[in-house]
């Protein structure tokens, strides 16, 4: 039994490469015949031998992933910190350690889980039922059955089942947009392309797996089936590619980050501790002393701060029908350097429309190419919608008297189509098609009238606007009745060229500067040519020079070296596959934050890998399932928009991020040294906690900050160097001035030094704060809102008054402070706010001189 084997052991890289082999060479070497087809046996054996035609990917096990989000160095120290802290009976601070790891671990899971997800929604896109030819009959089966060398029927309606080489067709027109992006209709025909394509437009005799037959039928050779289809190896593509997200990486640094600094200073304070003070401390009060101190340094409001800036962030996007799933690509948003958009329709309005008429009689023109359009029934080419857009109503309600008697649709092979019509002027025959077709066919034309239509015709072509040329004859009776082939029928009368545009949006061009201003780099990757990609960038002001532009092919020839070269010159990249599509973004991702729109099945790989996937509301259900935003208007400034909002949660964040590990490394340090020079804690374990509550709750409310405008200007990342050094820098003037509590209050007592460090520490805090949401002079900063000064008001009047009520000092076990201790905690606050100041700005001043 001879089977097909070169498909499993030599199978050529795409369906593509069949494009230019004869039908007689295809039904060879796939050993089938195209009036008997397959025998039932055959089929049979292959099934068992290549699969069933459908999508499938290993399943991965919903617990195994979610035990690996446990498996993690930090995770363990945080599920150690909440037993401890359950155990000290700080309920609240367990809780917010809880939160934390929670999102941690939900977004891992997400990540994770959404590929099989991805997977799933691909088996959608492949139809139930599908006619083939098998024993030389013609039956039903399950589209699942067919094999490569099968013979099947398409016709209007069908979803292609597989990809699949023409044998006979009959004006047929696919949708291959899921696949390329562009909504034009394909025709396609039964010849064997002269070369191989290198691309889907180009391959006219091929129809692959998920498009949509939308007129006429065919008859067919499978190809490849299953995940050999190329439909198959994007889903392959998608369902295997997973990201990490720029929010989980900043997020994953400073956790390690905070890991080892703990891990070594904790050791430290041990090991000197039981040295030198051997016999006069208790061990165990040492382990909790060293439990609270541990659970001090580390931010746990982190994850609180930040959910309360992305929610925000979130309605406010939703408020522009902006739908955000996966809440950290609000702040992810936020840190795009680079966005990758299509082209038709968010930077055009994906409405073809008439743009210019050469023509002596442009309304003659008109009216003979509407008179050829699908007047009489459902529109959908895109061509006959501009044309009958364009006419009067008037002119609208004279094509309808028309009578269409006789009809040629548009083919490949001939590229035009005719229709012989009977109006009120008699009987006409209309052609219209590509300008070279039409005037081979028509009369009169003298050479030089030819040159200037076929100018025309490449300067509008240039300027990235298709055309259609029209020519009509009139007709006796007689040769009406001759008439049989309507494609032999010469000697026209030319009647003009229309150019057709899709028209750029109003907002494009004020978007691209928007963009410019917020330093963010555009780059258009489209399926649509070359020629009309540059067109759409030069208008809208993307690019000055063709240069700057470069196909898919041209893309995919590149060495990696040259393709990061390419990125930072290359603008527009144009007939790309979803292959390529998937390579640029991944390339670009190597050294940039990328945001990636779109919204077809040739989308979804580029899309998960993108740092932050959008897509519009109308995409496939693969692309919406492998986005992170989701866009209701499909609208370059809305996205802009969200990038701001992006930005702003960004700034909030970080404000946490260096006010608390400053504050928080300055009282680690002090506190952890104080404890090696005094026979006493220097500050209860409840003390300790009592003042991470107490400032993380103005912390907290960081998260509504108003943002200094200058902020939202470029682009931001976690720079965890920048980030820790400023801590350092100011957790060290903060452990110096912790000093100076601890000098001053000593020699009063265990009692006086505790109750006064505390209110001085979170003083120094709220101090800390209100300097850091600047990075120039404090005078200089936006004013905070009332979420912030309220509640830092409240944490003022509760620090000082604690100690004075019974709750203060039987529970925390403070002593009432006197006014000459409290005038000098605030002298000595006063101080360090403007050793902050200093500090803060001469650090901002260096960083922004190297940097």
């Amino acid at each position: 039994m001879k089977q097909p084997a070169h498909l499993l052991n030599n199978s050529p890289a795409s369906t593509l490469y069949y494009s230019s082999k004869h039908r007689d060479y295809l039904a060879n070497i796939f050993h089938t015949d195209y009036h008997q087809g397959l025998s039932q046996l055959e089929a049979t054996h292959r099934l068992k031998q290549y699969g069933n035609n459908s999508i499938t990917t290993s399943s991965i096990n919903t617990l195994k992933i979610f035990i690996r989000q446990f498996q993690s160095a930090f995770i363990y120290l945080l599920l150690v910190a909440i037993i401890l802290t359950l155990v000290l009976g700080e309920t609240m601070d367990a809780l917010m350690i809880i939160i934390f790891l929670v999102i941690n671990v939900a977004l891992g899971f997400y990540q994770e889980y959404s590929s099989e997800k991805t997977a799933r929604f691909l088996k959608k896109y492949t139809s139930n039922i599908t006619r083939v030819l098998r024993d030389g009959q013609i039956t039903a089966i399950v589209s699942e059955n067919l094999v490569p060398g099968d013979i099947i029927i398409l016709k209007t309606g069908d979803k292609v089942p597989a990809d699949v080489r023409i044998i006979s067709q009959n004006n047929l027109t696919v949708d291959e947009s899921i696949l390329t992006g562009e909504s034009a209709n394909v025709y396609k025909t039964e010849q064997t392309a002269k070369k191989t394509a290198i691309n889907y437009q180009e391959a006219n005799n091929l129809c692959f797996a998920g498009t949509n037959i939308i007129s006429g039928q065919a008859k067919a050779l499978v190809l490849t089936t299953g995940p050999q289809t190329e439909f198959g190896h994007i889903a392959k593509l998608a369902a295997e590619t997973k990201k990490i997200s720029d929010f989980q990486k900043g997020i994953t640094k400073f956790s390690h980050f905070i890991l080892k600094l703990i891990g070594y200073t904790l050791l430290i304070v041990f090991i000197i501790s039981l040295t030198v003070k051997k016999g006069q401390i208790n061990i165990l009060d040492l382990m909790v002393f060293l439990i609270a101190l541990t659970i001090s340094v580390i931010p746990e409001a982190l994850p609180l701060v930040t959910t309360i800036s992305l929610s925000h962030g979130a309605r406010q996007l939703a408020k522009k029908k902006v739908i955000v799933k996966r809440l950290s690509a609000v702040e992810d948003l936020g840190g795009i350097e680079i966005l990758c958009s299509d082209k038709t329709g968010t930077l055009t309005q994906n409405n073809l429309t008439v743009y210019d008429i050469y023509s002596k009689e442009p309304r003659a023109t008109l009216l003979a190419a509407a008179q050829a359009s699908a007047f009489n029934e459902q529109m959908l080419e895109p061509f006959d919608i501009a044309i009958w857009q364009k006419i009067t109503p008037a002119d609208q309600s004279l094509i309808k008297q028309t009578l269409k008697l006789a009809e040629e649709p548009f083919s490949p092979t001939i590229n035009r189509n005719i229709v012989l019509i009977e109006d009120a002027n008699g009987h006409h025959i209309i052609t219209r098609g590509a300008p070279e077709e039409i005037i081979a066919h028509s009369q009169g034309l003298t050479p030089k009238e030819q040159q200037k239509i076929i100018d025309w015709t490449i300067k509008e072509g240039r300027k990235g606007r298709r055309t259609l040329a029209v020519a009509s004859q009139s007709l006796s009776e007689f040769i009406i009745q001759d008439t049989k082939n309507l494609s032999q029928v010469n000697n026209f009368n030319f009647l003009g060229v229309i150019s057709f545009v899709d028209p750029i949006k109003p907002s494009t061009k004020a978007a691209i500067k928007k963009a410019k201003s917020l330093g963010v780099k555009i780059k258009i990757i489209t399926g649509d040519s070359l020629e009309v990609a540059i067109a759409v960038a030069k208008e809208i002001g993307l690019i000055e020079r063709s240069t700057q532009a470069i196909t898919g092919a041209t893309w995919q020839q590149l060495l990696p070296a040259q393709k990061l070269k390419a990125l930072n010159n290359k603008v527009v990249f144009a007939r790309v596959n979803p292959e390529q599509k998937y390579d640029i973004v991944n390339t670009l991702r190597r050294n940039y934050a990328v945001g990636f729109l779109g919204e077809g099945i040739n989308d979804a790989p580029a899309l998960k890998i993108a740092g932050v996937s959008l897509v519009v509301n109308s995409a496939a259900d693969i692309a919406r399932e492998a986005a992170d935003i989701i866009l209701i208007n499909k609208n370059l400034n809305v996205i802009l928009d969200g990038i701001e909002y992006g930005r702003r949660v960004f700034a909030n964040t970080t404000k946490y991020i260096k006010a608390t590990l400053a504050s928080n490394f300055g009282n680690f340090f002090a506190v952890a040294t104080a404890s090696l020079l005094v026979p006493f804690l220097p500050m209860l374990p409840v003390q300790i906690l009592l003042l991470n509550l107490l400032s993380d709750l103005p912390m907290v409310m960081i998260s509504g900050d108003t943002v200094a405008p200058d902020e939202l200007l470029s682009p931001q990342k976690y720079e965890a160097s920048q980030i820790t050094h400023l801590a350092i820098i100011l957790g060290i003037i903060s452990a110096i001035f912790d000093f100076v509590f601890f000098a001053s209050f000593r020699p009063a007592g265990p009692a006086t030094l505790q109750t006064n460090w505390f209110i001085g520490s979170v003083l120094t805090e709220l101090s800390l704060f209100f300097s850091i949401r600047t990075k120039s002079l404090f005078i200089k900063a936006v004013k905070p809102p009332r979420s912030i000064l309220l509640p830092s008001l409240l944490i003022l009047i509760i620090t000082i008054t604690l100690p004075f009520t019974a709750l203060g000092q039987n529970f925390f076990h403070f002593v009432p402070p006197t006014v000459a201790n409290l005038l000098l905690i605030i002298a000595i606050v006063f101080v360090y706010f403007i050793c902050s100041e200093a500090g803060k700005l001469l650090y901002y001043r260096k960083y922004k001189t190297n940097g």
